[in-house]
């Protein structure tokens, strides 16, 4: 026997037990991934909105996907890890959108400002 009385429950000083998920949410995640990735996938082969629209959609459910995603099969939930795991997920999805916004931003400005206009032949070879 030993002598630790935790042991016996698998789990020892310092380790937090991670919630473990059923089969019925696991099959939901998967039912929900293989919509979120056939909707665009016949949007693009069918072609029914223009191409504006289909972007934006594909955007949203590739979201809703990295949701999906990180709920049912990486149980990212406030619980977890008493909430680090997704307080450093926000922080981490905050970062990105900052660096990619802003070489967005960037490449816009320097393509207005840097390329030459149609009506200034004067600058072409």
């Amino acid at each position: 026997m030993s002598a630790d009385p935790h042991a016996a429950h698998g789990q020892v000083h310092g380790e937090i037990e991670m919630p473990h998920a059923s089969m019925r949410d696991y099959l939901v995640g998967f039912v929900l991934s293989v919509i979120l990735t056939a909707i665009p996938f016949w949007l693009v082969m069918e072609r029914p909105l223009s191409t504006g629209a289909t972007a934006a959609i594909i955007m949203i459910l590739a979201a809703a996907q990295i949701v999906v995603h990180m709920v049912y099969f990486l149980h990212m939930t406030p619980k977890a890890e008493d909430g680090w795991s997704l307080t450093s997920l926000v922080f981490t999805v905050i970062v990105v959108v900052i660096m990619l916004a802003g070489s967005l931003w960037v490449m816009h400005h320097l393509n207005t400002n840097m390329m030459p206009q149609v009506h200034d032949t004067s600058q072409l070879p």
